[in-house]
């Protein structure tokens, strides 16, 4: 199947042929015909199957077919409002949106907290046609009327397991209020739960539910390994891992700011050009090491699972666990940054005694049995014992996973605006 075939107009096809994609992803196939009828849609796609395109190339088609209803002279409505959970995440759809919609006579912004609200505001005021945003940032401007969503004609809100899972239901579920009932929405999710379903019901309208893999699995172009190994030790492997294969773009993933911070400085003293990224870093700071790192000036990145949302390198041919995750759908969401849009990629987790548990439930989740590698002069030494893994301010004992997503959402204070 072609571009040609999904039914997209000229202006689309033109931008597309310019980026050199010569046939859509299974998941725009399946997906942009669909929205172009005006329904509703459930989509479930791991990250890196193209779905950024999925949504935005027929909300563009659809936006410039459908003028917008306004008196002259007046400036422009927000018309589409794409909600992200994060700030990098929010910046790359909307640099998506600006390369497809290069021929047609669409604008676009982005919003998102972090940094002065001034220019975003200006831009708002002047008009535009599509807004990208983080929850919080989109509330604090609605607030202070700078933002008019009374005419949003489509919803989409993308990457909604990671936004409830970072708190962001309430300030979702607000948004949602504020835009018209009549109106078509998209929902994106690359893991399904019974919280995900609870929003497709009170969001979507008769859905069109599509998926591109079974339910919580992981992409069959990434080759997954386990390196079992010593706590201690981990960062050594890591280093000699890095250095002896002449890997040169490496995105390492740590269970803490801190400890992303610590790795960091010490892979710098091993030789290894390197910086951290997680949500202590301001977004200049966290939008520079990215830049470096996607133009090969930084060999390893760190990063923290939040700060981590929104990578989106092509070719990126190697993600490494340093800590595994305590959250299972966490470690889909990690190795989905390698093994994008139909490249190989390699997932290497580094594990430890004190983790077992965190890979049994990962494991479990995916229904995959890892293969393990022992590397020589790295085996765990079998007289270590399992000691308690420290979750930022919490300890889990023994591995144990933290709390259900619903317990949590129950029991947490209000989220942090972003």
């Amino acid at each position: 199947m072609s571009f040609l075939e999904l039914g997209l107009c000229e202006e689309l096809l033109r931008a597309i042929e310019e980026q050199q994609y010569t046939a859509p992803t299974p998941i725009q196939s399946k997906v942009i015909p669909i929205i172009l009828t005006g329904r509703d849609v459930m989509g479930g796609a791991q990250t890196g199957t193209g779905k950024t395109a999925a949504f935005s190339l027929p909300m563009l088609q659809l936006l410039s077919k459908q003028k917008a209803a306004a008196s002259p002279g007046s400036r422009k409505q927000v018309r589409a409002l794409i909600l992200t959970p994060t700030r990098e995440l929010a910046v790359q759809i909307n640099e998506s949106i600006e390369v497809y919609g290069k021929y047609l006579s669409l604008t676009s912004t982005v919003v998102y907290g972090g940094v002065k609200a001034a220019k975003q505001i200006a831009r708002l005021q002047r008009g535009v046609d599509i807004v990208v945003a983080t929850p919080g940032r989109l509330l604090d401007l609605y607030q202070q009327r700078c933002v008019d969503l009374s005419r949003v004609e489509i919803f989409i809100l993308d990457e909604a397991d990671r936004m409830l899972d970072m708190g962001f239901i309430h300030d979702v579920k607000k948004i949602m209020a504020l835009v018209p009932a009549r109106r078509q929405n998209l929902l994106f999710s690359a893991t399904h739960s019974p919280e995900i379903k609870a929003l497709c019901d009170r969001l979507l309208q008769s859905p069109v539910l599509i998926e591109v893999a079974r339910r919580n699995t992981t992409a069959t172009s990434v080759e997954q390994i386990i390196h079992p190994v010593d706590r201690e030790r981990k960062r050594e492997l890591l280093s000699y891992l890095v250095g002896s294969k002449n890997w040169k773009q490496v995105l390492v993933f740590t269970r803490t700011k801190h400890g992303a911070d610590r790795l960091s400085k010490q892979l710098v003293l091993d030789g290894l050009k390197s910086t951290a990224i997680h949500g202590n870093k301001s977004q200049a700071a966290r939008t520079k090491a990215l830049d470096a790192f996607k133009a090969g000036e930084i060999r390893v990145l760190v990063a923290t699972d939040v700060a981590a949302r929104g990578i989106d390198i092509e070719q990126l041919p190697h993600v490494i666990n340093f800590d595994l995750p305590n959250v299972p759908e966490d470690y889909v969401h990690r190795i989905g940054r390698t093994g994008r849009a139909g490249n190989g990629g390699q997932a290497i987790s580094l594990v430890c005694i004190d983790e077992h548990k965190f890979l049994q439930d990962i494991e479990k989740l995916i229904q995959y049995s890892i293969p393990r590698q022992l590397i020589a002069g790295y085996e765990p030494d079998p007289k270590i014992k399992a000691e308690p893994v420290l979750l930022g301010r919490a300890t889990s004992r023994g591995g144990q996973s933290r709390p259900s997503l619903a317990g949590r959402l129950s029991k947490r204070p209000p989220a942090r605006r972003r």
